[in-house]
Formats: C-alpha cells, structure tokens, sequence
C-alpha cells in the first residue's frame, strides 16, 4: 500500500470512527421527527457542512495554535489521545448517554429554526472528540501532501454523514437499537485503541530523550 493510500485510509478510519453518524441517528431523528423532509434534509446539508468547516479550521490553524500557546507535538499528542479515550468510554458504556439528547433538551430545540449548527454540527457530529483527532493529525503531518490529503478524508467524512443520516429512518429500522449500539461500541473500541496510540506516539519521543 502506497504512504498516500496510507495516510487517507488512515485518517478517514481515524475521523469516521469518533465523528459516529450512527451515534447520531437517535438525535438527530427526535430533532427532525415533527418537520417536513424538505426542512430535514436543508438542515442535514448544512449541518455536514458546517462539520467540514469546524474540522478543517482546526486541522489547518493546529500548528499556530500550538505555537501560539507554545505546545509541544507530544503534549498535543497525549492530549488528543486522553481527550479520545474519554469520547471512547462514553461509547463503550452503555450507561453513559453518549450523543442522545435529553427529552428537555429534544423539546427546546424542535422550537429552533436552525438546528444545523447545534447541536447537529457541534457537538452531535464535530465534538471535542473529533477536534482532538485533527489536531492530533494537524501535528503529525510531515509533508505538504499530507495536508490535502487529510482535508480529503474530512471531506469524505461529512459525504458519509450526510449519506448515512438521509437514510436515517431506514437505518434506525433496519438496524434498530441493538444494531446501533453495537455499530457504537465498535466506532468506540477503535476509538480507544486510536486514543492509547496517539498517547504512545507523544510518549515515546520523551523517553528516547529521558534515555539520552
């Protein structure tokens, strides 16, 4: 496999696992549930959009905002990947209520207009997560070609977002809940394993020089 296939294969797994449209589909249903289809897919289209922009902002501003603040790539690394694990448990945990809604909350929004940005975009879709998972590529870039790459696997995230909460109704038939807590657990498990190397990767470079 070529580095380029590499790097977009990678960072799309990378950013679709902890982005979850699946995780999404509840919210975004009982959102949507007393609006025409016309407002649902308005909404979806711009919600995708506003999720491409939130991540490529911060995918691209990574290295001025780590030298703004003056960070080092392996705390951002470490950082990004706790960030990670955190998001992960909260898909593995059946308890924890992940990306639903509460009913008070499902409530007040159905009264927006605008739902495409919150909580559609921020935090349903591009959450703390997902952020964490750019900057965590935005430090690992080496080349320029890594660049358009990685903003192409973000591209190709919000198409699959946009594409699999269209079709939401069927999927929540089709799968029904069991089926999307599984899909969930699995986007978390990878999650967490993506989280624990992210911490490697920051570690490492600190022990080679602890170890001279």
């Amino acid at each position: 496999m070529s580095d380029i296939s590499f790097i977009l294969i990678g960072s799309f797994t990378s950013i679709f696992t902890i982005v979850n449209p699946f995780g999404a589909i509840p919210a975004f249903l009982a959102l949507t549930s007393a609006q025409t289809d016309e407002y649902r897919l308005s909404q979806l289209k711009k919600a995708t959009f506003f999720m491409f922009l939130v991540l490529s902002v911060f995918f691209l501003a990574g290295t001025y905002i780590m030298n703004f603040f003056s960070l080092s790539l392996e705390g951002m690394r470490i950082a990004g990947g706790i960030m990670l694990i955190q998001a992960a448990f909260s898909m593995l945990n059946p308890v924890t209520k992940g990306k639903k809604l509460s009913d008070e909350d499902v409530e007040e929004l159905m009264e927006k207009p605008e739902i495409a940005f919150s909580p559609l975009a921020m935090p349903l879709l591009s959450g703390p997560g997902s952020i964490a998972v750019v900057l965590g590529l935005s430090s690992s870039a080496k080349n320029l070609i890594d660049y358009p790459l990685i903003l192409l696997s973000i591209v190709i995230v919000a198409i699959c977002a946009y594409l699999i909460l269209r079709v939401a109704p069927w999927f929540s038939k089709f799968l029904g809940t069991t089926g999307l807590t599984v899909m969930t657990r699995m986007m978390g498990f990878i999650s967490l394993c993506i989280g624990i190397q992210f911490i490697i990767n920051g570690i490492m470079p600190l022990l080679a020089q602890l170890m001279g």
